[in-house]
């Protein structure tokens, strides 16, 4: 009798960010026990389709899951995590690159380079190497435009700050926690995983919202607008689950991952803690929705809010043109894959892929 498939659940393990991409793809391998399998090839050359197929034999066989999809372009993966095997695999090329401490011994490397006809590909060489040069250029000048709308953003987020009233947060978090997180019957060190729930993408923001409601029942949402609140709030929730006991998925703000956690998610608990604003709207039923403007002088940020408003703006038009020249960078990448998937010998693709599955036992 077939297994009931399980709920995967949908990440991003890196993105543009305003201080370049940020990937989170080295905090996987130091996970406890993650074993890693680090696949190394060109564009257009298997290698989402390869983990794809993976992923769909570990749900057919019920098996907990993690897609990691890419950023550059949401509908392909980076990665897939199997959770219950302590497994990954992941795409170990730029812009995310992993190379092996101990290949063999610690990470297995798959490499499909030797797919590749070089031969097929070198009447080509120069369209190829100039589609490589403007697809950089191009995600260089996103970068960019995110890297400012970064900063009016966090400009809004510390004119917040200062009229926000810090101790009634940790007052108020200190209540949250004690309803919410009972304490476990028997310590064990807490654990914790970095994901990103949403990134800026050529599709524009992406969230997934799915992965929330796979692993969550309840919803405490704060709604934030400039983010210096909800950046206290989660950074204690954080801190108490963690000092509790619970193994906690932490998502990190695709803008500012650096010093910001928009959303925490608690499995064990089904319980998730969301950041609501304007770069990614929480549209979900039954959600506890807390308002952060309880927190603040509403009379003092008042001043400000001619500031914050341009902000906004300026920040929202600055990521349109983000999103266009990323859309145009993929639009190099699926150029470039179509003169590699012409020199590819996808029979020896599908024989890596049949010797993975095994090594899976999938």
């Amino acid at each position: 009798m077939a297994k009931t498939p399980h709920a995967a659940a949908d990440f991003f393990l890196g993105a543009t960010t305003p201080a370049g991409f940020k990937g989170y793809f080295e905090a996987l391998r130091r996970e406890p026990g993650m074993q890693m399998y680090l696949i190394k090839s060109g564009p257009g050359c298997g290698k989402s389709t390869l983990m794809k197929q993976l992923a769909q034999k570990a749900e057919q066989k019920g098996e907990a899951i993690q897609r990691i999809h890419c950023a550059s372009d949401p509908d392909s993966l980076d990665g897939v995590v199997f959770l219950q095997r302590r497994t990954a695999i992941v795409d170990a090329t730029a812009p995310h690159v992993v190379e092996p401490d101990a290949p063999g011994a610690d990470e297995i490397v798959i490499s499909l380079y030797h797919t590749i006809s070089a031969a097929q590909l070198a009447p080509h060489a120069d369209e190829v190497k100039e589609l490589f040069r403007r697809n950089a250029l191009l995600r260089a000048r996103a970068a960019r435009y995110v890297a400012s709308a970064g900063s009016l953003l966090l400009d809004s987020r510390r004119a917040e700050a200062c009229s926000a009233n810090f101790e009634k947060v940790r007052r108020y978090v200190k209540r949250l926690c004690t309803r919410l997180l009972p304490r476990l019957p028997e310590p064990i060190a807490p654990t914790e995983e970095l994901r990103l729930l949403s990134a800026i993408t050529p599709k524009g923001l992406v969230f997934y919202k799915g992965t929330v409601e796979a692993l969550a029942d309840r919803y405490i949402v704060f709604r934030d607008d400039c983010g210096a609140v909800s950046r206290l709030l989660l950074e204690l929730i954080r801190a108490e689950a963690l000092t509790r006991g619970y193994h906690i998925i932490t998502c990190p703000c695709a803008m500012h991952p650096e010093d910001k956690v928009d959303h925490i998610l608690i499995p064990s608990l089904r319980l998730a803690f969301l950041t609501d604003n304007r770069w990614h709207p929480v549209q979900m039923s039954g959600v506890q929705a807390v308002r952060c403007t309880r927190f603040v002088d509403r009379e003092n940020l008042a001043r400000c809010r001619a500031r914050i408003r341009f902000n906004e703006r300026a920040a929202a038009e600055l990521l349109d043109q983000a999103v266009a020249l990323m859309a145009q960078a993929k639009s190099c990448h699926d150029e470039l894959e179509t003169y590699y998937r012409a020199a590819v010998d996808f029979a020896q693709v599908e024989q890596a892929e049949q010797t993975c599955a095994e090594m899976l036992n999938l």
